[in-house]
């Protein structure tokens, strides 16, 4: 199981567009979540901040192993997701891994998440 949390920076300009992916993301949730089966993403959340005058975009993930990546999916809200991905996140700074201290997740759910 792989727990995560990401830090991106969103480019510059493109606050709006962030809004649109996160909308169309919300409104799209069923498929959103048949794509997250073959990845076997447990969970996966979006936070949005602005510190500095700059925007960033955090993912929060609970993950199993040997799923399937969502840079190679077929599926179209995948790469509609991608298409946004490209737009908004700014490829020249490099994203920020917080570190793991605690992993609190009660065992009989644990033991599902394989």
């Amino acid at each position: 199981m792989d727990v995560e949390l990401t830090r991106f920076r969103v480019k510059k300009g493109k606050s709006e567009v962030v809004d649109e992916w996160l909308k169309f993301l919300n409104n799209h949730m069923e498929e959103v979540l048949v794509t997250l089966e073959g990845e076997k993403m447990y969970v996966e959340t979006i936070f949005r901040e602005t510190l500095d005058g700059a925007e960033y975009l955090y993912w929060y993930s609970v993950q199993g192993e040997g799923g399937q990546a969502v840079e190679t999916s077929t599926h179209w809200i995948d790469e509609k997701h991608m298409a946004y991905w490209q737009e908004c996140i700014d490829p020249d700074f490099e994203a920020v891994d917080l570190s793991v201290e605690a992993i609190m997740i009660p065992r009989h759910i644990r033991n599902h998440m394989k």
